[in-house]
């Protein structure tokens, strides 16, 4: 095999939530420099969540000269830069290229009733069939549709939508262009075909001029602009590419770009993915079907609300002693937590957790739903609590997984990412509850690593996403979790229990919301 030039420099931009993650990684996958420059989030109504362009226009810009003031990065030898980005958020822009209003992110609640007007106008069956997906709250064709409702004079200047990642390749370039992975997010794509879908745009009453022209992930849009080149020392010919939604970029950084591998992200959130070669839809919509970003394929993803969050919720409100020692001794206060739950034997003898702190999303979408310590008895102390929560997330991650396998994935390796990967512990409880081996990636960067890896391609540095994730993704071996069969036995027979238990509940789920909402 041809080995590539380390000095070929390749740029990833995850233009997240919170702020814009930039690395730079050689033809290897070596990561040479990270940098984050953050950005506000508005909330000016509840429910409400909106951000400003400009503000991700100059965190990324000054990411970039972060980037490449570092010293392992010689800024001559940056070949591509790609985005990955936050799905569904809405960038309205007028003839001008301007932008119109703030966007309306992807935990933005406010369109329910938009959402409700599509079933009614599409018809649930017809929308699966359509565009793969049921509508949510967070998707973008329901604040379309808000926008024309609640503030016309807004709409009838909309030229152009974008999302969030398309609107700083925009800049970037001057091109107004989106992919299939970022565009399945949006309701409006038929995600079988990976076309624009005029019947769903028609039974909305949406021009289809207002959408941007479609490209695969790896392909190029274009060098960047003079201007560009001046304010962040790139070279003129950094070619930037189309970049892919943010987790189906995390799905190419971990190698999932074959069937029978799938990843388990534990950060804040949950995530649950499975490569597919071919479309498939669950058609109660308990879990979405979207584009790849590598062409010509798709995943499934399961997505719960509380995984990570549910640990730092208990660690922030019950871990002051954990807080504490890590701030004289310098440790984790999350290992100690572990620690502590080490010793509490599988199943926290009898403690059972619901990790639905704000609702949850697959596979039960419902938002009123909340979290449940279940089986509490005067023998449970702080570390059976901690391991119940552990044990609670990767129960509700196994929700996704089973749906998963019902649409016609055999797992044969699961990739742990995120925060919970770090864990011994947890990767242990995800091998047990999942009965499968769980190994984590050498480099867990997140999105924009694969985001480095689609502009490799388009680039011209890799032939293709097959041979830059053999290039440059590669296993840590020293994770690698098997298994084990009692545990698998002991977690096989609470997990029928701990599914039981929405269904015991959900009523009351609702009816505590209506009381505390009054």
């Amino acid at each position: 095999m041809e080995k590539k030039a380390k000095n070929q420099i390749l740029l990833g931009i995850d233009l997240g939530t919170t702020g814009a993650k930039t690395l730079a990684i050689d033809a290897a996958g070596e990561v040479l420099a990270t940098h984050t420059e953050s950005y506000p989030l508005h909330r000016p109504r509840q429910g409400w969540s909106e951000q400003d362009p400009a503000d991700w226009w100059e965190a990324v810009l000054e990411a970039i000269r972060r980037i490449l003031a570092e010293e392992a990065v010689e800024e001559e030898g940056v070949k591509g830069l790609a985005l990955s980005g936050q799905m569904h958020g809405s960038v309205f822009l007028d003839s001008e290229g301007e932008v119109v209003r703030p966007p309306l992110l992807w935990n933005d609640t406010r369109t329910s009733p938009q959402c409700r007007e599509i079933e009614r106008l599409v018809g649930e069956e017809r929308l699966y069939q359509l565009v793969g997906n049921p509508p949510l709250e967070g998707f973008t064709a329901p604040k379309v549709l808000w926008l024309r409702e609640n503030e016309p004079e807004n709409f009838d200047k909309l030229d152009t939508l974008l999302l969030p990642k398309d609107y700083v390749v925009y800049r970037l370039t001057g091109k107004l262009r989106t992919e299939a992975s970022d565009a399945a997010g949006t309701l409006l794509l038929d995600v079988a075909d990976k076309s624009w879908s005029e019947e769903m745009c028609e039974a909305l009453d949406l021009d289809t001029s207002i959408l941007p022209q479609l490209l695969d992930s790896v392909d190029p849009v274009g060098p960047i602009k003079e201007e560009v080149a001046r304010r962040t020392g790139l070279p003129r010919e950094t070619t930037v590419v189309a970049g892919g939604a943010d987790n189906a970029c995390s799905a190419v950084g971990t190698g999932i770009i074959e069937e029978g591998l799938v990843s388990s992200s534990t950060g804040s959130s949950g995530v649950v993915l499975a490569h597919k070669d071919e479309m498939d839809v669950d058609e109660e919509g308990r879990i979405h079907s979207f584009n790849h970003a590598m062409p010509g394929k798709w995943y499934l993803m399961g997505v719960m609300l509380s995984a990570g969050l549910s640990l730092r919720w208990f660690k922030e409100e019950f871990g002051q002693l954990e807080e504490s020692l890590s701030s004289l001794t310098g440790l984790d206060p999350y290992g100690l937590l572990d620690e502590e739950a080490e010793g509490v034997p599988p199943g926290a003898e009898g403690l059972l957790f619901l990790p639905y702190l704000g609702g949850e999303r697959t596979p039960h979408r419902d938002s009123k739903a909340r979290g449940v310590f279940f089986g509490i008895s005067s023998s449970h102390e702080k570390p059976h609590f901690v391991r119940a929560i552990l044990e609670g997330v990767t129960f509700g991650l196994r929700d996704s997984l089973e749906l998963i396998k019902e649409l016609g994935v055999e797992p044969k390796q699961i990739r742990a990412t995120g925060g919970g990967a770090k864990s011994p512990l947890w990767r242990r409880i995800q091998a047990d509850v999942f009965g499968q081996e769980v190994v984590a990636t050498a480099v867990d960067e997140g999105p924009a690593f694969g985001a480095a890896l689609l502009a490799g391609v388009g680039a011209g540095v890799y032939r293709d996403l097959e041979e830059a994730v053999e290039d440059a993704v590669s296993l840590d071996e020293s994770t690698m979790t098997e298994p084990d069969p009692e545990r698998v036995a002991i977690y096989e027979e609470y997990y029928p229990l701990y599914r039981s238990l929405y269904k015991s509940l959900k009523e009351d789920f609702a009816r505590d919301f209506e009381i505390v909402n009054k």
